[in-house]
């Protein structure tokens, strides 16, 4: 739409809040805004210079505006919300979370169970959560056992099936950890009882069942019961110190969401906090993508509403840095200025940081798409921690790769400009090795791959990585040196356990910092070499080019050297066996000739 054909409709836009949508030629949603004053903020699309490229684009492509008005600025707030949620128009703000989040379910069923899940099933169980993290929930499990004796059989214990006796106890009840509701040595009221403290337990309201436990230990003490006593004492403990690993900011404070929202430019980058009875139970950190250029109080308060509505949270307060539009009327916005609720957005802020500061490693660590400059970048890191005379640009890396027995093969694999070169990766059959010998293999492939690169007059790298220890590595040198291609290259080993990298002849090997971005590039390369020698080593034996050092032997075939490998393991294994065991397996004839093969002297 051109700014002539918007004058035309600009004086039928109300000057009222509301809601404005617009369509493209196919009548395609495209956007929706809300707005104190429809007309003025419609027509600021039109009639100022807009630098946004995608904002540009969108008022190109509307074809038909259509605007409801509200009574106020907050209905026009909710219809937003609601509208977006329904239609998720191209250029309204994305939310980038596709996670499935784990609950745990209270069960519709007599004497219900308590148990993770992440279907929500409508069959009127109830389900609590969701929570951020199945290892949240493992935990708070694990603490529901360790405090409500509760069932966790599958049993159908309908009341007729207890009455007739079709149950009986089973460890779990000698254990302390179920009250044996299948013989109804407990009743229906008593374990609804315990339910009852799961609930408080799972929203982060452990005091309220450690004043239960309290008073029940102090009759059990009363009445000299003290074994009872004491093992109450114990979950008294156990719930306390779960509630001293959680992060409490004030027990005094109330229930509480918290929101912080950062722009870098590309995206926002919102952290959601959950306060229960003063301490955080859910954290949750949302990238909305940018589109439009909103503004930061209308992302927050989005991100805010959907995460309220996730969390499903009935907190009245609501703590931003910014004023922002909440969907429920009695909900208060605070926006602190000091003590602890400031803490709390200055704690948000620095997990929505972390979580923009892991994207862009991320980004760094080639695991997302990024431009040349950024792997140049990694690669700079790479020349300066490892002080390389020219910037590596060209990298290589080999593997020996063998199993019990079996004859060696080697990979190289190939990085330019910090990507896989899949075209010049190579692999290797063990020519010149009898036996198995690492050193004498990764001696072999790297004459044979520099050998070829200097005949045919090709580039040679800028750093080679031998993957193994100072043996493998020493092997390598002697090849460079025998090709007389010392100091061409800048030749490293990388220790298979401690991913250390060493230099020919240096004492002490030069560990780089773990999650630096030129550490994982070396670590990528290590991974991508081990894939790809494991897969042409299996590709080789499967077809038969590879052969078992049993099936050597003259008048052992396949089958026979599999079943000796499946039952002892490994060759070695199989040297050290007598006759007689070998027999068991095998029978006496085969057996006979294996153990002949490598025993040629000696006692049967």
């Amino acid at each position: 739409m051109t700014k002539e054909q918007f004058s035309d409709i600009a004086s039928s836009i109300p000057g009222k809040p509301g809601c404005y949508k617009y369509y493209d030629e196919h009548n395609e949603l495209l956007y929706v805004g809300k707005a104190k004053n429809l007309r003025k903020r419609v027509s600021s699309y039109f009639n100022k210079t807009v630098d946004n490229l995608k904002t540009r684009k969108l008022v190109l492509l509307i074809h038909s505006i259509d605007f409801t008005v509200t009574d106020t600025e907050r209905d026009a707030f909710l219809l937003e919300n609601s509208l977006i949620k329904h239609h998720q128009p191209r250029f309204n703000i994305a939310l980038k979370d596709d996670k499935t989040y784990p609950y745990i379910v209270i069960k519709n069923e007599p004497f219900p169970r308590v148990f993770l899940t992440r279907r929500l099933i409508r069959d009127g169980s109830e389900y609590l959560g969701p929570f951020t993290g199945v290892l949240q929930v493992r935990e708070l499990l694990e603490m529901v056992k360790q405090s409500v004796p509760l069932r966790t059989c599958n049993l159908n214990l309908s009341a007729a099936n207890i009455a007739r006796g079709k149950y009986r106890v089973c460890l779990e009840y000698h254990l302390g950890n179920c009250k044996g509701p299948c013989e109804g040595l407990q009743t229906k009221d008593e374990y609804d009882n315990g339910l009852q403290h799961v609930r408080h337990i799972l929203r982060g309201n452990t005091g309220e069942v450690v004043r239960h436990l309290k008073q029940e230990m102090a009759e059990h003490a009363a009445a000299l019961e003290f074994e009872k006593a004491q093992i109450l004492k114990h979950k008294i403990e156990w719930l306390q110190g779960y509630s001293s690993r959680s992060v409490v900011v004030n027990p005094r404070m109330q229930n509480a969401d918290v929101g912080t929202i950062i722009d870098d430019g590309e995206n926002y980058y919102v952290n959601y906090m959950m306060v229960a009875a003063g301490a955080i139970i859910h954290v949750k950190t949302i990238v909305a993508e940018k589109v439009l250029d909103e503004p930061e109080e209308d992302i927050l308060s989005l991100v805010m509403d959907d995460m309220r509505n996730t969390f499903h949270s009935n907190a009245k307060e609501v703590i931003v840095p910014i004023e922002v539009d909440v969907a429920e009327p009695d909900v208060k916005v605070t926006v602190p200025k000091a003590g602890d609720k400031l803490k709390l957005l200055e704690m948000s802020r620095r997990n929505a940081e972390i979580f923009r500061d892991d994207i862009r490693k991320k980004k760094t660590l080639l695991l997302a798409e990024k431009t040349r400059d950024d792997y140049i970048a990694v690669l700079e890191e790479l020349q300066d921690s490892l002080q390389l005379p020219d910037l590596p640009v060209h990298i290589e890396c080999f593997d020996n790769s063998n199993f019990q027995g079996a004859f060696p093969v080697a990979a190289m694999v190939c990085f330019r400009d910090g990507q896989p070169s899949n075209k010049d990766y190579r692999h290797y059959h063990i020519k010149t090795v009898e036996g198995i010998n690492d050193f004498a293999s990764m001696s072999e492939v790297v004459y044979r791959r520099y050998k070829r690169l200097t005949d045919e007059k090709k580039q040679l790298p800028q750093l080679v990585i031998i993957d193994g220890g100072k043996g493998q590595l020493g092997a390598a040198l002697e090849s460079i040196e025998k090709l007389g291609l010392t100091g061409r290259m800048a030749l490293v080993g990388l220790a298979k356990r401690e991913e250390s990298i060493f230099f020919p002849g240096d004492t002490d090997p030069i560990q780089l910092p773990f999650d630096s971005p030129a550490h994982l590039l070396v670590r990528r390369i290590r991974d991508e070499v081990h894939r790809f020698g494991i897969t042409f080593h299996r590709q080789t034996r499967s077809k038969g080019t590879i052969k078992n050092e049993l099936e050597t032997i003259p008048g052992i075939g396949e089958k026979t050297a599999t079943e000796l490998l499946k039952e002892f393991r490994s060759v070695k294994n199989i040297k050290t066996l007598t006759e007689r065991e070998l027999t068991r397996v095998i029978g006496a004839s085969k057996a006979a000739v294996v153990w002949q093969y490598f025993h040629q002297e000696g006692e049967r």
